[in-house]
């Protein structure tokens, strides 16, 4: 059987699956769409935010940036995770408490307003967009390789497949479909991982296999990859920096906070019946996303390994254009893969410097799908990698979805415009809602915009500058007033999206408004993906100074944010 039967196969059984828990899980009143009737077991829904946390930027992107990035790679590792950590630790239990539906809606009541609400949907909106932009396009990025059609019509299939069980199910059918494509991607993340390490190392432990001695021999597999890469012109891979250790900064620090104020994430916290669960939910989504996690450096370090030994057999003696494998034709027929003879030599010269470097395109992306195939690994491992991308994807562009959908249905509609619609009607403008949002994204996947294609880090800076201190005044401060709160993130995200747009060239700014910096034309050498933690601390300035000079949240207001606070029974322990 060769590997598009075999991928042909695994896939097609995954979507079968998919649509069957869908149709055996579909939602039957607004609850259940919104929440999954509140009633999902914490280890159950530890797997599900695991999947809809661990999206194609985690199962795709991550590694394939570590691959070229090396240790300024290490950003999304500590960003990602350790924003989990803050949400699992400071928003989320308290959110659970509080037990409504949606993050809008508790910035709408916390801060008793409906601006504010409305403000909170629109940061929501921007920044799931953007987010899902980035799922759509590995959609179609694993798509065009493993089934072999174009970037459109894999986009379209996914599109397909996101609207019926998102649409049927709504979270309750997204949360059983997400454990079933968490069980997916895990297991096609690290199989493969397990293979190759054992084939370079000898070692069956990818985390381990990663520090170890290449087999046969007595050199670390990373001082390996540090000799290769600097004998091809390019920084050491083990200690290269990300721009400046300020930058790793603030890069690492905008995904932290902006991972706690991602509202796809912390809905699935709603779906649990106690506080407690919450919690617990939230321990075991940490140790289901380690695996992935910690797997990523091993994955990218061979993979970078295996593509450099591909294109340089022998040192000094680059790979022959005739005699270029097949895994590296096929992707090359998908766009993502391109080579110039720029000496005519009949040889493929990869290098770091652009006059010498015949290796013109190699997309991040296609990293971790593409190395199963230089690794030569049988058929059915490379299948479960594409059944694995697309399952991240998946999950992640379902979650986003139905918070778009949400925050128009139940924030906008039912709390804000038509407080007297009926349950029924409430379900139906939900589903219509996230069919929109679904045509919506498959356009953006299609025509991405400039400032958004390729990268996922701008939604996190988007979320961190806007929804994330919004969200943490809101609980651990009674001082925050409802102009303070909508001050701040207006501000917030207007700043981020400012910086962003002037760097990105989609605006025309004035020279006279550009901050050197380290050498960069960047505010103290910050990159726009990483300035999201300077809208942040914008939104909680604004927010601060604003309140001081507007009147206290009313008393109930200041009681509301106390008990949200304070556990349950523990105010009668206190009086006994």
């Amino acid at each position: 059987m060769d590997l598009t039967t075999t991928t042909h196969i695994v896939v097609g059984f995954t979507f079968a699956l998919y649509i069957g828990i869908a149709i055996w899980a579909r939602a039957g009143s607004t609850k259940e769409f919104y929440v999954a009737g509140g009633g999902i077991h914490p280890i159950a829904n530890g797997m599900a935010t695991a999947a809809d946390w661990m999206s194609a930027a985690s199962f795709i992107g991550m590694a394939g940036l570590i691959a070229f990035l090396g240790y300024g790679g290490s950003v999304f590792l500590m960003g990602w995770t350790g924003g989990y950590v803050i949400l699992a630790m400071l928003l989320a239990p308290y959110l659970r408490k509080y037990g409504k539906f949606t993050v809008p809606e508790f910035i709408g009541d916390r801060y008793y307003s409906d601006t504010a609400r409305i403000v909170a949907v629109i940061c929501l909106i921007i920044c799931s967009v953007t987010y899902v932009i980035g799922q759509m396009k590995g959609i179609g990025v694993a798509f065009s390789r493993f089934l072999e059609t174009d970037y459109e019509t894999g986009l379209y299939t996914g599109m397909i497949i996101v609207f019926f069980y998102a649409v049927v199910g709504g979270m309750k059918g997204i949360t059983y479909t997400q454990i079933a494509q968490y069980c997916v991607l895990i297991f096609a993340y690290t199989i493969p991982a397990i293979f190759i390490s054992l084939q370079l190392t000898g070692n069956p432990i990818p985390q381990l296999g990663l520090g170890s001695t290449l087999a046969g021999s007595e050199t670390y597999l990373l001082d390996k990859i540090d000799q290769i890469v600097v004998d091809l012109g390019f920084a050491e891979y083990t200690t290269n920096t990300r721009i400046s250790t300020l930058n790793m900064m603030a890069y690492t620090a905008s995904l932290m906070i902006g991972t706690a104020g991602l509202p796809h994430v912390i809905i699935r916290f709603f779906t649990v019946p106690k506080v407690k669960d919450a919690r617990s939910s939230a321990g075991w989504a940490l140790l289901f996303i380690a695996i992935l996690y910690t797997t990523a450096p091993a994955v990218a370090g061979m993979a970078r390994l295996n593509l450099m030994q591909t294109l340089e057999p022998k040192p000094g003696e680059h790979l022959l254009i005739e005699e270029r494998p097949e895994w590296f034709k096929k992707w090359e027929a998908t766009g993502l893969l391109a080579y110039e003879d720029k000496n005519k030599d009949g040889r493929i010269q990869y290098h770091s410097n652009p006059e010498m470097n015949e290796m013109v395109k190699i997309d991040r992306d296609i990293l971790v799908l593409a190395n199963p195939e230089i690794a030569k690994l049988p058929f059915w491992v490379i299948a479960l990698v594409a059944a694995g991308g697309l399952a991240a994807a998946l999950s992640t562009a379902a979650g986003l979805l139905l918070a778009i959908s949400s925050a128009i249905s139940h924030d906008l509609l039912k709390r804000t415009f038509m407080p007297e619609i009926s349950e029924k009607a409430e379900l139906n403008a939900s589903r219509g809602a996230m069919a929109l949002a679904i045509v919506g994204a498959g356009y953006l996947g299609l025509n991405p915009p400039g400032f958004a294609a390729g990268t996922v880090a701008l939604a996190f800076g988007l979320a961190a500058s806007s929804i994330f201190p919004a969200l943490m005044m809101g609980i651990f401060s009674k001082r925050i007033s409802r102009e303070g709160a909508v001050a701040g993130m207006i501000a917030g995200i207007s700043v981020t999206l400012f910086y962003v747009f002037q760097h990105k060239g989609i605006m025309f700014i004035p020279e006279w408004t550009y901050l050197e910096g380290l050498g960069q034309r960047w505010f103290f050498g910050i990159e726009p993906n990483a300035f999201g933690v300077v809208g942040a601390l914008v939104n909680f300035a604004v927010a601060n100074v604003v309140s001081l000079y507007t009147d206290e949240p009313p008393a109930e207001i200041q009681a509301l944010v106390e008990d949200i606070r304070i556990p349950a029974g523990a105010k009668e322990a206190v009086d006994h």
